[in-house]
């Protein structure tokens, strides 16, 4: 890493430190926009439920009811749409998958379009949970407008990252949020932790926050052991040989989390829905029901939120690494697996090894998702303080990502010169 650092900031690396630059700068950008509230509104005060996950996602900006109180999400929920559709639910959107670059770039445009239809829904709901009954019309319109412009002033950014910077855009914008939020958890921590008034209690709470740094620590290095861990099927090619190649394996490789944090944002969002539609109906009845049995902190609804991540990992996994498509697309190559007949059998050999680490992936991302929240009921530390949760896993995963890519254009850039000597 030392390395990659050093070499970033070499003389001949101008361009590479011009385009971090340029990507801290938008990033500044975003978070000053999340601190201007929306003309005529104050902060919410009350707690956010289901929209916690959203709020730590766009830098407390649904707290401060901020212009960028939408953020990114709704070009996310646009994304989960279009993702569904493409499994030979439209043939339209199966086209535009198998079209390659041409194809994904007609569905990232198609997802900016209905995330902005998204966000206006979305802004007109804020709008009356803002002002409830009491706002005239005028009222919704203008925060429905404000916060829909809002979002795509951010979609405009995450591009701008995306073309001109270093990253994905939209990743770098949530990964940028969430960051955002952790000092002010961590100087919340420590000031419930230490008590400066008595000596020995001070000690002890020291103690505490230490311990708990060093938790959170274990956390980000098993998350990204999680990340980077992977399952190598061995593949052999019939007109090639591994001498040809310097005696080298060749694998399949597949991830053991390869899902990343998408059955998480399902699961939020399906157990979301009720909850929103009990605060916007008013039935008493009904929101005695979704508090019983769809509330993160009931037990009940603890355990069927965790259970409805487990079920969309492995739905989410079947659906995007398809094993009949990956024993296929071996098959074209000439491909085969050991000890496997091509065909019929490869198909259930790559099911098999999917589902024996999906199961690995999914518990991973249930205690990811549900320590935070057995954490906040069990500890006397406010709801903000949070050990691991889906934030953790998103900034890793997109440090990670951003890492690498850094890497690779500094190698990229160190063989190019090589080359013309």
């Amino acid at each position: 890493m030392l390395k990659v650092i050093k070499q970033v900031f070499a003389p001949q690396n101008k361009d590479l430190r011009r385009k971090i630059l340029f990507t801290l700068g938008i990033l500044l950008v975003f978070k000053f926009g999340t601190v201007i509230p929306v003309p005529g509104t104050q902060a919410i005060v009350r707690d956010l439920g289901f929209l916690e996950l959203m709020n730590a996602m766009g830098g407390g900006a649904i707290e401060r009811f901020s212009i960028f109180a939408l953020g990114i999400s709704p070009y996310i929920s646009a994304s989960i749409i279009t993702q569904i559709l493409q499994m030979d639910i439209i043939p339209y959107f199966s086209e535009l998958k198998s079209q390659g670059a041409s194809g994904r770039k007609k569905i990232n445009q198609i997802n900016r379009y209905l995330g902005i239809i998204i966000a206006f829904f979305q802004g007109y709901v804020f709008s009356f949970t803002f002002f409830g009954q009491n706002g005239t019309p005028m009222d919704y319109l203008r925060i429905t407008i404000i916060l829909t412009a809002g979002t795509a002033f951010v979609l405009w950014l995450s591009d701008q990252i995306t073309q001109k910077g270093i990253g994905n855009g939209v990743s770098l914008l949530i990964m940028a949020g969430i960051v955002s939020s952790l000092p002010n958890m961590l100087g919340t921590a420590f000031t419930e932790l230490v008590n400066f008034g008595d000596g020995t209690k001070a000690i002890l709470g020291i103690i505490s926050f230490v311990v708990f740094i060093l938790i959170y620590l274990g956390i980000i290095i098993a998350i990204i052991y999680m990340q980077q861990a992977e399952r190598r099927i061995p593949v052999q090619y019939a007109n090639r040989t591994t001498s040809s190649y310097g005696g080298q394996q060749t694998y399949m490789p597949i991830k053991i989390n390869s899902a990343g944090v998408m059955p998480v944002i399902f699961a939020s969002m399906f157990i979301s829905l009720p909850t929103a539609l009990a605060q916007f109906i008013n039935n008493k009845g009904f929101s005695s029901f979704v508090d019983k049995f769809l509330n993160y902190n009931s037990p009940a609804g603890l355990a069927f939120y965790l259970l409805m991540i487990l079920l969309f990992t492995f739905v989410y996994i079947l659906m995007n690494l398809n094993p009949k498509e990956l024993s296929s697309d071996l098959n074209k190559r000439g491909g085969y697996i050991p000890g496997t007949k091509p065909g019929n059998d490869t198909t259930k050999y790559i099911k098999y090894v999917l589902i024996r680490i999906t199961v690995i992936g999914a518990l991973f991302l249930v205690v990811i998702a549900g320590l935070p929240i057995i954490f906040t009921n069990l500890s006397k530390l406010p709801a903000s303080v949070t050990v691991g949760g889906t934030g953790l896993l998103i900034v890793v995963g997109v440090a990670l990502e951003l890492y690498n890519q850094i890497e690779n254009s500094v190698v990229e850039r160190s063989y190019k010169r090589s080359y013309k000597k």
